[in-house]
């Protein structure tokens, strides 16, 4: 199910031949300088394949041993105009011989491809910055698209940084002049040059990007030679080109993992292997239903590749259909799963109301995006909490789970799936556009160290009349978990009515009756107060008296700032929530314990609403809803602010 690689620390004391032996190709005459950490970012026109040379660059590092962390930035439109701004691709990766949490707040190099991408990033760049520039592309039409008068690399607007020009497409045209190809097929490459030249300046390894590029075009020998080509042709430009003066190395991160098996992981990817995972655990089919929608279709993608391990997936023609199967795949005693975003969320939400009063297990995974409508489907936040916790008619609780970085997706799938099938109740999964398309290194888990996920299905009647007939009454429940029975449809003897109507307590059947009404609403609430979570924990060495409370994926950039602010002396308390509804039993003795509670999130307030509302705490809000992630030296000030006032 998952591509191995060797740990950081097999691979810091030299046992990964490979690796190790990629680390000290020759660069000739060149300085090396050792740096502890680097951020890059790779920018240029949707078509140029900044993702998969940001892909690329990140997998090389993540074999090399380094703690990375990665913010790929897709434009909004499908195809927008070549060498406009809404255009500009981004693939940003912060490695380190450390542990780090962010992408990096900003880039140390740039690699712009077109002045599009230049402008689109230039300001993201503190003075001093590599800039690598495609100049091919630098005509006076491409620069005029873009609003610039004057060509930027020659009237000194960039004289703060270390400009490098590299004529990108003229050297790959050249590289590949052997080949039998179109000048246009050749310039395809070129993304191909500018990887193997970045992976000359930081030491990367070139085995597993070769090894990648013939696979991927195994069909098409040529064009995987092509770009083999391409690829070293950049890397010798490094070597032998008096631009360069220096190359790069950042060690691996040896002490910032513990010992195991380690591969790099996005968080999509990560969810759908916590999902195939609790599947087996549970010992139960998993059923996909889904629609395909941004940013949540590639867990549909990947789930499809797995029939082997009981996968079902089901690609429905609408978000409605894809929950409504999902559902009576629950029903039929699969581990269901429904995938979407906001939008979809909207559209499910009366079946997910069904699954409320069915007392089913069902996961709803919402890789939540800017919104709202169909909004910015490209673009990551934290705005559909609220929707999660009350976007239903009538009373109809819903667990909600949100995992914090891209690995923790897996652990968060394992838990959302817990709760579905212990407590029978669908469970909201809240990951974002931000955890989705990042990725950091994973360390794959030993199969003992996973949760018994183990369901026992109804086999026989359950309830004994007074004339002492035994029948089977599928609302009646666990004392400890209020869990009603999961029985199978074709069980012999345990027949039951389902529908969205109100049910009888204990026998299911139809009622009208206002006391039991009551009842059953408060009974449902409970079972979902009374899920067993565990505490929040609090990280508060000093005795501090401010508290940063977040959740989801605010987690790097609020650990980030929390410790630049203690390496500063300052003393501040950090807690995070995984678990949204219920709340942790002990949150409401924590936030009283603090002076000041400051809730950073990418929406306008909303689990700073929620905790007021429960527990009357004057909790300040910091709020950003610009499609991008808190930096952590924003967050920082904000915090320091705080602790000050």
């Amino acid at each position: 199910m998952t591509s191995q690689v060797s740990s950081p620390a097999e691979q810091a004391d030299g046992t990964d031949e490979t690796v190790m032996g990629a680390q000290r190709k020759p660069v000739g005459a060149k300085d090396v300088r050792r740096l502890d950490r680097v951020i890059i970012r790779f920018a240029g026109d949707s078509g140029d394949g900044m993702q998969l040379t940001g892909d690329r660059f990140t997998s090389e590092t993540a074999s090399f041993g380094n703690d990375l962390s990665t913010l790929p930035n897709f434009p909004a439109e499908i195809r927008a105009p070549a060498g406009t701004l809404p255009g500009v691709s981004s693939f940003q990766l912060h490695f380190a011989d450390h542990d780090i949490l962010t992408p990096g707040d900003a880039p140390n190099v740039l690699v712009a491809m077109n002045p599009a991408a230049l402008k689109a990033n230039i300001d993201d760049l503190p003075r001093g910055a590599e800039i690598i520039v495609n100049t091919d592309e630098f005509t006076k039409r491409a620069m005029q698209k873009v609003g610039y008068d004057t060509s930027p690399l020659e009237d000194g607007s960039l004289d703060g940084y270390h400009l490098h020009p590299v004529p990108l497409t003229t050297l790959t045209v050249e590289a590949l002049k052997e080949f039998d190809l179109t000048r246009k097929e050749a310039e395809r490459s070129k993304n191909m040059f500018a990887l193997g030249l970045l992976s000359w300046m930081y030491h990367r390894p070139t085995e597993g990007t070769e090894k990648f590029l013939r696979a991927k075009f195994a069909k098409k020998p040529d064009i995987a030679a092509a770009n083999i080509a391409a690829y070293r042709a950049g890397w010798n430009f490094g070597e032998t080109t008096e631009d360069f003066a220096f190359s790069y190395e950042v060690a691996p991160a040896v002490t910032a993992f513990p010992p195991g098996v380690y591969r790099n992981i996005s968080g999509n990817l990560a969810l759908a292997y916590g999902l195939i995972t609790a599947s087996h655990q549970a010992d139960l089919p998993l059923f996909l239903g889904s629609y395909p929608i941004t940013p949540a279709s590639d867990i549909l993608h990947e789930l499809s590749r797995h029939k082997n391990f009981g996968v079902r997936t089901f690609q429905a023609e609408d978000e409605i259909a894809g929950i409504g199967a999902a559902l009576g795949a629950a029903f039929g005693g699969s581990l269901a799963v429904t995938t979407t975003s906001g939008p979809g969320v909207a559209l499910k939400s009366e079946t997910i109301g069904l699954a409320v009063s069915l007392e089913l297990p069902l996961l709803v995974v919402d890789i939540q995006r800017g919104g709202p409508s169909t909004g910015l489907p490209t673009k990551t936040e934290q705005a559909d909490l609220l929707q999660a916790m009350y976007g239903r008619n009538g009373e109809a609780p819903v667990p909600v789970v949100a995992p914090r970085t891209p690995a923790d997706c897996f652990d968060a799938a394992l838990e959302a799936a817990r709760i579905a099938l212990t407590y029978r109740t669908p469970v909201f999964l809240l990951s974002d556009g931000y955890l989705a398309n990042g990725s950091e290194p994973w360390r794959i888990p030993e199969p003992g160290e996973l949760p018994d996920l183990a369901v026992q299905f109804t086999q026989a009647p359950n309830h004994t009349l007074d004339d002492g007939t035994e029948v089977f009454w599928p609302y009646k429940r666990d004392p400890h978990t209020l869990a009603r029975p999961w029985a199978v449809p074709g069980t012999p003897g345990l027949e039951h009515r389902i529908g969205g109507i109100e049910k009888q307590d204990g026998t299911g059947n139809i009622s009208y009756d206002p006391a039991n009404h009551d009842f059953m609403v408060r009974t449902r609430q409970a079972k979902i107060d009374g899920i067993d979570v565990p505490d929040v924990v609090v990280d508060d060495p000093d005795g501090a008296r401010t508290l940063v409370l977040g959740w989801g994926s605010t987690y790097g950039p609020i650990t980030a700032a929390v410790r630049r602010l203690r390496s500063a002396g300052e003393a501040i308390a950090q807690a995070h929530l995984r678990h949204l509804n219920p709340f942790p039993h002990n949150l409401g003795a924590v936030l009283n314990g603090y002076d000041k509670v400051v809730i950073p999130e990418m929406n306008l307030g909303q689990l700073a609403s929620l905790v007021r509302a429960e527990y009357l705490v004057d909790a300040t809000s910091y709020n950003q809803v610009n499609g991008m992630p808190f930096k952590a030296e924003q967050l920082a000030t904000v915090l320091k602010e705080a602790i000050d006032g």
